[in-house]
């Protein structure tokens, strides 16, 4: 039985890791949570014992959340609640609260009872707690004629209350006519229950007005009682002045007598009280003197922390009462004549508490969960589930779910399965109500924090990339730099399951665009983080202490260096407060100026240097010194410096475990000291080696020191100030401290088996300070748990013992205690250990695999029997090996994995993942305890389905002339599946614009392909990935290179702009590095081929710009500009010379227009033509138009046969006949078609522009 109690609490706590591994978290994204569909939740609701005020109208409360917004309705006494028809009660819009008003008549107590809320959607139904619903009452005293109370001096009284029992019930006092509190003390007080007792009776309590009050809460009403009227007889006439407190009785003889209760009755009585509230126990006693009450508990202490006396010790109250409070509680009353007890038997009850209270569960499809609900309580509450309101047992049955006792067990879940479970706790104290839904839900991955985040870090500084993603079921979540190679995970990169993508030490080339990308079945969602690495802030030049004479001026120097891309601020501040600069104090780049320094100035000056990202800070102190004509002395003073060890050390008041030590500082040297360190030497376990002891603020100069047994001590101080540490003093005499029994628990006791037939316990020894006394030695004690036999012990000086002949595995207690010659020491708490454990007997069976995929399979077994473990159970061990690939001609490594799962359910599964796609596998399966594996389970073999395939091997761009650009790559290395081909994306990528995407595909045997560049001048980025059936897989991704030619390196790896080329070296050095690439930044290391450990440091260097003379000088910008602006300015010289022209300007022709010409034309000096009419019959006022007048547009001019037509080629231009040019920049006409065409249009500068277009 015992056996298989241990195995469910295993069964127990891998369940808790499987919820674990299970649920998914639903994080705070309002987009999230608009549309995720969620079952009902409680939010808010009244208590469950709701008394309200009858004057106001009531209020029960009821708020719920949910997706879809729920509806509410309400059950009262157990049966349906239609709030409609009842015209006082009105429920609150979006709200399941009710409000009943009275303005229109009506009682309150017509509406009391039990009210239950329920709030529902499409998911599920919510239940609220039963809520009793009371009305506060506050009744009169029931009318009575008290008669006058009569009693002899000395004798007891007891004077009843009675109020009337209101809900809740009041708190009464006791006051007189007067409204004059009584008077109460150890005497004379009042009880729990209201009444009044008096210990015995003097003269003086004789009075009419004894009257009892009762306050009641919700109507802050008090009810008085009749008054009492007390009478007390005595045997001797009483006189008021011979009253004292010493003696109440005046000197008269009245008889004393022994304490007896007047309450409780009896000699014992008992008590019931719930957990966690307040006990209160009373003890009343008269007698003459009056008695002292004391209180104990019978086989205990009082608890000291939680117990409170009040009522003159009357009362005991213990606040927050826990089982420990059980059990029998005396009060015993003493005067002189004697005592008298009273035995309290205080039983603890507790109203169920919970232990494991059920919370919403959030699963994907075919995951696993469980719901589990464990109270405590006494009697021990019993579990009842419930689900949507309606009991467990009679709702619908679900396949995916298993009541088991105060769990409910979830396989496979299916969508539509989403239900609000209530789980109820009750006994005869009172009940628990736990509402917990089950959503199941699938999402698409999303991503949730900013888009395209820039993170800045400093150099060699750890930096985190956040992620924040969400998806049902939970999505992979892997990263890339710049979109290449596999996931970021290793070296000085760390994933997160949260997301988080940790740089452990950011270098340059961390710089760059990292992508996270979550994954799942139902799709994908990426997004881009920048990482920008900077150089830190640092002051290079840090300030300096200094002295100035006051009315001097003093200089601090700051000189800092930070990262030119980040803005920074150089502030300064004077003893941590900021320095407000201003006529008096300058502040440059590199320096604070103090001109005419005086005593105000004095303190300690600190520069910081700060960006968006970091800070660098250093200070110094400015001392002030008195002027050179008062103190000539001080001219030549010195800065700050260290100050002088302290001196005559004294050793006073000894003490066990301490003593007090003085001393006198020294100088300090212009810097006040700020601290003392205090060292000790001792000659036993240690001699020579100084230890600090202490540090104790500067302005002290004796402190006591706490000090440890059995240790001969020699003491020193050093004093510190802002320069730093003073050489030490003089040691001081040495001080023997006595010897005591340790103190000290050794510490990290443990027991484990070495050996299947043993266990060793071990500890670690006391420190040497913590040995308090000579001969040091250990006691420990061990025997089987859950067993009545006696402790075995041995007394030993070594840190280990080891227990032979145990049975395998088998549980241990142990204790240790540390002894020495003083005495023993305080005994550890009860550690459990365990002896060794033997190789497991039995083997999982039934191994078998299900919903194999192309990377992932579940795997199902049956397990094995608890016992034959024969150890810790850790986990079952999956080993698997990759015996085939299905692509022929695959090399591969035949690798053995394993894969634990811890487990302990009745059907077992796993899910193993990271298989390689499109290969065939074995497997195995043991258990395993700490130390052995069991025999192997029946080996399965399986293959996985194809899938997409690994980047290309590599990719290799190379620029082999101005117009082309030659790609080369290989196969990848895991195919994951046969290869149909590659295909090739490329763009133009000028700046941040990219152009249209060209897509180029290849049979699965080509692996080159030359591109023809159209634009010689563009860059390209090429994106290439390996195509099987299933799809494309990993693409690699390249940028084409600059110009350059990389033919003759031996190897050349594509990364982009930083293309890294090796050139073997034969020679000796120095060695010329050719074909590199003109105003390029390069880095250069040399390194052992053999030893690949052996290298040199980085080189960095850049090459000079250089005139690339093939480029086309018509494609440059300058050049188009240029010939643009030229041909702007001559357009405008011809509109404004035709427009000069065509307003009467003339040529120097016109001069000479009548003059006979001969037949050949001659030119002036002045560069006019000559002409020769050849119409003898015409006039040369018949063709010459009027003076300033133009030519109009429609008009034809008949040509002259020698007129220039063609300007441009000096042959024949035209001319008006006053001579007049009127050349145009048009094609030359033909001879015969001008002869032809006897007109000709006129030209004009309208015309001439037209002609330009």
């Amino acid at each position: 039985m015992m056996r298989r109690g241990s195995h469910w609490a295993l069964a127990f706590m891998s369940l808790l890791l499987w919820r674990q591994s299970a649920t998914i978290e639903v994080p705070n994204d309002p987009k999230i949570l608009a549309d995720l569909k969620q079952p009902p939740t409680i939010t808010k609701q009244s208590v469950k014992d709701y008394i309200v005020d009858p004057r106001d109208n009531i209020i029960i409360e009821c708020e719920a959340k949910g997706n879809p917004v729920p509806t509410f309705s309400w059950r009262r006494n157990g049966k349906f609640f239609n709030t409609v028809k009842d015209l006082r009660v009105t429920m609150r819009k979006r709200s399941g609260t009710l409000e009943i008003g009275f303005r229109n008549g009506g009682r309150p107590e017509d509406y009391e009872g039990e009210y239950q809320c329920f709030a529902t959607n499409d998911h599920g139904v919510a239940m609220s707690n039963k809520i009793l619903l009371r009305v506060s009452k506050a009744p009169l005293w029931p009318k009575e004629v008290l008669e006058p109370v009569v009693v002899s001096e000395g004798s007891s009284l007891v004077l009843p209350c009675n109020p009337p029992p209101g809900l809740p019930p009041p708190f009464t006092f006791w006051m007189s006519s007067m409204m004059i509190p009584i008077r109460q003390d150890k005497r004379v007080s009042m009880g729990l229950n209201g009444d009044m007792y008096f210990s015995n009776v003097v003269a003086q309590d004789a009075q009419n007005d004894y009257s009892c009050n009762a306050r009641f809460l919700f109507t802050h009403t008090i009810q008085q009682k009749n008054p009492f009227t007390l009478k007390v007889l005595t045997n001797d006439p009483y006189n008021d002045t011979s009253y004292n407190d010493s003696d109440p009785y005046g000197g008269r003889k009245v008889a004393e007598s022994t304490p007896t209760f007047l309450t409780p009755s009896g000699s014992e009585s008992s008590k019931m009280v719930l957990r966690d509230q307040q006990l209160l126990l009373e003890c009343i006693a008269a007698g003459l003197p009056t008695p002292a009450i004391k209180w104990f508990k019978k086989g205990g202490d009082l608890p000291a922390q939680k117990v409170k006396f009040e009522n003159y010790n009357k009362t005991m109250k213990i606040v927050a009462v826990s089982e420990e409070d059980t059990g029998e509680y005396v009060c015993m009353a003493t005067n002189h004549l004697g005592s008298i007890r009273h035995s309290i038997f205080v039983q603890v009850k507790a109203a169920p508490y919970w232990l494991d209270k059920p919370t919403n569960l959030v699963l994907a499809p075919e995951a696993n969960g469980r719901l589990v609900c464990r109270a405590n309580g006494n009697p021990k509450p019993s579990i009842r589930w419930l689900v949507n309101g309606i009991p467990i047992n009679s709702s619908l049955p679900d396949p995916s779910r298993q009541l088991m006792g105060d769990t409910i067990i979830f396989r496979s879940v299916q969508m539509g399965s989403s239900a609000v479970y209530q789980c109820n706790a009750s006994n005869q104290h009172g009940y628990l109500l736990a509402n917990a839904f089950v959503s199941v839900i699938d999402m698409r991955p999303r991503i949730l924090g900013p888009k395209n985040q820039l993170i800045k870090v400093i150099e060699n500084n750890r930096t985190f990339l956040d992620c924040p993603f969400f998806g049902s079921p939970i999505p992979d979540l892997r990263w890339f730099k710049n979109g290449q190679g596999s996931g970021l995970d290793g070296g000085h990169y760390r994933a997160y399951v949260n997301g988080s993508l940790e740089i452990q030490r950011a270098r340059a080339q961390d710089e760059g665009t990292y992508t996270c990308v979550a994954s799942s079945i139902l799709g994908m969602a990426e997004n881009q983080v920048r990482l920008e690495v900077k150089e830190p802030s640092r002051i290079v030049g840090a300030p300096e202490h200094q002295s100035a004479i006051r009315g001097s001026t003093a200089r601090f120097d700051c000189k800092v260096k930070f990262d030119p891309s980040l803005a920074a601020t150089v502030t300064w501040t004077k003893d941590d407060k900021p320095i407000h600069l201003g006529w008096r104090l300058r502040k440059d780049e590199e320096s604070l100026t103090v001109p005419n320094v005086n005593e105000g100035d004095e303190g300690t000056y600190t520069c910081t240097v700060e960006t968006e990202i970091d800070r660098d800070s250093a200070s110094a102190r400015l001392t002030v010194l008195e002027e050179a004509s008062l103190n000539p002395s001080l001219s030549s003073a010195l800065p700050p410096d260290l100050p002088d060890p302290p001196m005559d050390l004294e050793l006073s008041d000894p003490a066990a475990r301490s003593v007090r030590l003085t001393w006198i500082p020294g100088n300090d040297h212009r810097s006040p000291v700020t601290e003392f360190l205090v060292q000790f030497v001792e000659d036993r376990w240690e001699p020579g080696r100084w230890q600090d002891l202490a540090t104790y603020p500067g302005d002290l100069n004796s402190v006591i020191l706490q000090l440890a047994p059995f240790v001969n001590y020699q003491f020193r101080v050093i004093a510190i100030n802002q320069v730093g540490r003073s050489a030490a003093s003089r040691p001081s005499p040495q001080y023997q401290t006595s010897s005591a029994a340790p103190d000290v628990i050794p510490r990290g006791l443990r027991g484990w088996g070495s050996q299947k037939d043993n266990m060793e316990i071990t500890w670690e020894p006391l420190l040497d300070l913590e040995k308090n006394g000579p001969n040091l030695h250990y006691a420990v004690w061990w025997r089987r748990k859950d067993s009545d036999a006696e402790w075995s012990n041995v007394t030993t000086t070594g840190t280990k013992h080891v227990v032979h002949n145990t049975q395998t595995y088998v549980a241990y207690e142990m204790k240790i205690q540390a002894r020495n010659d003083l005495g023993a020491g305080p005994e550890s708490n009860v550690v459990i250990g365990h002896s060794g454990e033997d190789r497991p007997t039995g083997a999982p069976t039934e191994l078998r695999l299900s919903k194999v995929d192309s990377t992932k399979a579940n795997v199902h077994w049956k397990p094995v029997k608890q016992e034959s473990v024969r150890g810790e159970f850790k986990e079952y061990r999956l080993h698997y090996w990759r015996e085939a690939s299905h692509v022929p001609a695959l090399v591969f490594s035949k690798e053995n994995k394993t894969k634990g799962f811890y487990t302990t359910v009745a059907e077992p599964s796993g899910i193993l993942s990271d298989l390689v796609p499109f290969s065939r596998y074995k497997m195995f399966m043991v258990v395993a305890n700490n130390g052995y594996q069991g025999p192997p389970s029946n080996t399965v073999e399986f293959s996985t389905k194809e899938g997409v395939p690994d980047a290309p091997s590599f990719f290799r761009i190379k620029r082999r002339g101005l117009d082309s650009i030659h790609l080369e790559w290989d196969k990848p290395l895991e195919p994951n599946g046969l290869l149909i081909g590659y295909q090739l994306k490329y763009q133009t990528a000028n700046g941040s614009r990219e152009g249209r995407p060209r897509v180029e595909t290849f049979l699965p045997n080509v692996t080159e392909f030359t591109l023809r560049l159209p634009d010689r001048s563009s860059r390209y980025n090429f994106y290439l990935s390996a195509l099987t059936q299933v799809g494309a897989g990993e693409v690699f991704a390249e940028e084409s290179p600059f110009f350059g030619n990389e033919e003759n390196f031996t190897d050349a790896t594509g990364l982009g702009d930083k293309t890294m080329k090796t050139v073997p070296v034969s020679q000796q050095p120095p060695i010329t590095v050719a074909d590199l690439m003109a105003g390029a930044k390069y880095h250069l290391r040399v390194y052992s081929h053999e030893l690949s450990n052996v290298t040199s440091k980085s080189v960095t260097f850049e090459t000079k710009q250089a005139y690339i003379d093939q480029v086309d000088i018509a494609t440059q910008g300058w050049f188009i500009g240029l010939m643009c602006a030229i041909a702007l300015i001559i357009l405008i010289l011809l509109i404004v010379c035709f427009i000069k022209r065509s307003r009467g300007g003339k040529y120097p022709v016109r001069d000479k227009k009548d003059l006979p010409l001969d037949s050949v034309d001659h030119k002036d000096p002045d560069g006019s033509f000559e002409y020769q009419n050849q119409n003898k019959n015409s006039s040369d006022e018949d063709n010459k138009p009027l003076q300033g007048s133009q030519t109009s547009l429609e008009g034809n001019v008949k040509e002259s046969d020698d007129s220039l037509v063609d300007y441009g080629e000096g042959g024949d231009g035209q001319f008006n006949e006053d001579g007049s040019f009127i050349g145009q920049y048009t094609v030359k006409k033909d001879k015969d078609e001008t002869e032809g065409n006897e007109s000709s249009e006129a030209t004009s500068p309208v015309n001439a522009i037209y002609s330009l277009a």
